[in-house]
């Protein structure tokens, strides 16, 4: 039987160092790659959670024109985006409240886990989850 894994999620930005900012400034995410596509003018930046955790990565995608600029901030007309588990909910809560991050649900117990829904830099919605 064939075995898969979803490596990348691309994620449309405005800027790339825009971007880096918030992910590995402010959200702590390591920087796994940032290479110049010669010919294509663009990059591929790629950005992953704290540990890696072997799920998929992100892919910073600078918006190329101006259907793709609409599209930054609402990739999925307004429903939570990424799901950003971790292994100790309150520490990554308070960390990134204390970063200036803005919380859109305060934490709450669900029967799956501890939740908070955040906005990223551009308004995308992500949970922020212990998984129970």
């Amino acid at each position: 039987m064939a075995q898969q894994s979803l490596a990348l999620v691309s994620l449309v930005v405005r800027d790339y160092d825009e971007a880096l900012g918030f992910y590995v400034g402010t959200l702590g995410f390591a920087l796994v790659e940032d290479r110049h596509v010669p010919g294509q003018g663009k990059r591929w930046v790629v950005v992953a959670p704290p540990g890696g955790g072997g799920g998929a990565r992100l892919l910073l995608a600078r918006a190329s024109d101006d259907a793709q600029a609409s599209r930054v901030g609402n990739q999925t007309g307004g429903r939570v985006f990424l799901f950003l588990e971790t292994d100790d909910f309150r520490r990554d809560f308070e960390r990134y409240s204390a970063r200036g991050v803005v919380f859109v649900r305060a934490p709450r117990q669900e029967p799956y886990g501890t939740v908070a829904v955040f906005r990223d830099l551009y308004g995308n919605l992500w949970d922020l989850i212990q998984p129970a």
